[in-house]
């Protein structure tokens, strides 16, 4: 019951669609400019900077709340299932960004959403996961490579730091801690299938935090 009240919880936010939201503010529906994704990249092309940091902060914040509230909920009467539960409540809050029902489930690809709950972890999923994501950018300018390579280290690290006993969980919530990770990961790389082919054929779109960025 725990995990379904922290997917369910993680859901409601992450149906805060940003993106969207903050595109019909200003007239426009951010899925029918540019890419079409209701996420941050598009809404830095589309809209602008300012657009594009409100956007990131808003996804952001959404997913490091979903994990907050599961622990209120739930730190004192399940302690030895906790770090399990917060990743339930960012999987709810990232599913809720990329399918919200309110939106025909046309929402997000969750990089964003993934970045709060990669803040609202332990700091060692900052230290490596942040350093990961941004290197990658700043060298390739390819928001997508540096989100599955973030993605990547993500499942990376929850095993060795599981295995490690830094969790604190036996082995079967370990287990399925670990499938979680690799259902967000998976889900993620679903979702970037096209961007994935155009990597490999030399076709992606760079982005970069200048004006260089021009809408499709």
């Amino acid at each position: 019951m725990e995990r379904i009240i922290c997917l369910l919880i993680g859901y409601v936010l992450g149906m805060f669609q940003t993106a969207y939201i903050y595109g019909k503010l200003h007239g426009i529906d951010i899925r029918e400019h540019g890419s079409g994704n209701a996420g941050t990249t598009n809404t830095l092309r589309v809209l602008g900077k300012k657009a594009g940091i409100i956007v990131l902060l808003g996804d952001i914040l959404k997913c490091f709340l979903s994990v907050q509230i599961a622990k209120l909920l739930f730190a004192k009467s399940c302690p030895e299932m906790m770090p399990l539960l917060e990743l339930y409540a960012g999987a709810g809050a990232v599913l809720g960004h990329n399918f919200p029902f309110y939106l025909k489930f046309k929402g997000g690809k969750g990089i964003a959403a993934t970045a709060g709950l990669v803040f609202a972890l332990p700091w060692p999923f900052v230290v490596v996961l942040a350093p990961t994501f941004f290197i990658t950018f700043f060298l390739t300018h390819y928001v997508s490579l540096g989100s599955l390579l973030a993605y990547t280290g993500l499942v990376i690290e929850l095993v060795v730091l599981g295995q490690m006993g830094f969790f604190g969980m036996t082995q079967p919530l370990l287990l399925e801690m670990y499938a979680v990770g690799l259902v967000l990961a998976a889900m993620a790389f679903i979702k970037h299938k096209d961007n994935i082919k155009r990597l490999l054929h030399g076709e992606e779109r760079k982005t970069y935090l200048t004006k260089k960025n021009k809408a499709d």
